[in-house]
């Protein structure tokens, strides 16, 4: 059975499109360090798409250190050379390209670290906002409602408390590519979910009592669903 992934598939070929003509664009013009990128609006009316879709191609080339955009000033290109800014931008377009097994496999890893860390560097606030997370989860989960984005929100809540902004950023953009796909294929049945919440309580118990080895297990017990549907899942 093939799963459908078109979600993902067109809003990155969207980006992906404009993270191209971004690139065309700085060097036609030739732009250096410090350049100013015309406005969202702009670019919009010049590549013909939305200006949602024109911020996100921005904040993506933010994260990986082409562009840089100052509050009430604009978008500036940074100073990494046009050969390196090129080779760059083909590698972010290739990172889009992963398919959804190594998607997942990186995860994984993630999820574990950010386990691991925030046992060790949660604060009480970190605390009440994961128990937060669970907790709307959960009713989610009891009222046989959908409950991928308070999943979702869960384990981002655990990326924040482990304290480690790099790993945070890469969950934020790897995760939502994952949930995507879920909501296509529904791999959760009733009985399931109450597995996967029992999981989630495992994890904030093991975050609360501060044990780094039972957090890694648990974690990557509550990955074992997830990691049989990848084995099965064709590109």
């Amino acid at each position: 059975m093939k799963y459908e992934t078109t979600k993902i598939k067109d809003n990155t070929e969207i980006q992906n499109i404009i993270i191209s003509q971004i690139k065309d664009f700085i060097n036609l013009k030739n732009l250096e360090l410090g350049d100013k990128l015309p406005s969202q609006r702009v670019l919009s009316e010049k590549f013909n798409v939305s200006r949602r879709h024109v911020g996100e191609a921005i904040e993506k080339l933010e994260f990986y250190g082409v562009l840089k955009s100052v509050p009430q000033s604009g978008t500036f290109v940074e100073n990494i050379g046009h050969i390196a800014l090129n080779g760059i931008i083909e590698d972010i377009i290739a990172l889009e390209k992963q398919d959804f097994k190594s998607l997942v496999e990186t995860r994984l890893m993630l999820e574990t670290k950010t386990a691991c860390l925030a046992t060790i560097r949660r604060t009480e606030e970190d605390l009440e906002n994961i128990e937060t997370a669970l907790n709307n989860y959960k009713v989610k989960v009891l009222n046989r409602e959908d409950a991928l984005e308070e999943d979702l929100l869960f384990h981002l809540a655990i990326a924040k408390a482990s304290g480690n902004s790099t790993i945070n950023a890469l969950m934020l953009q790897i995760t939502p590519k994952i949930i995507s796909v879920l909501e296509d294929t529904r791999v959760c049945g009733a009985d399931e979910r109450l597995k996967e919440l029992q999981n989630h309580e495992a994890i904030y118990h093991a975050i609360k009592i501060q044990d780094t080895e039972l957090a890694v297990k648990v974690m990557k017990v509550h990955f074992e669903m997830l990691i049989a549907f990848c084995n099965n899942f064709e590109k």
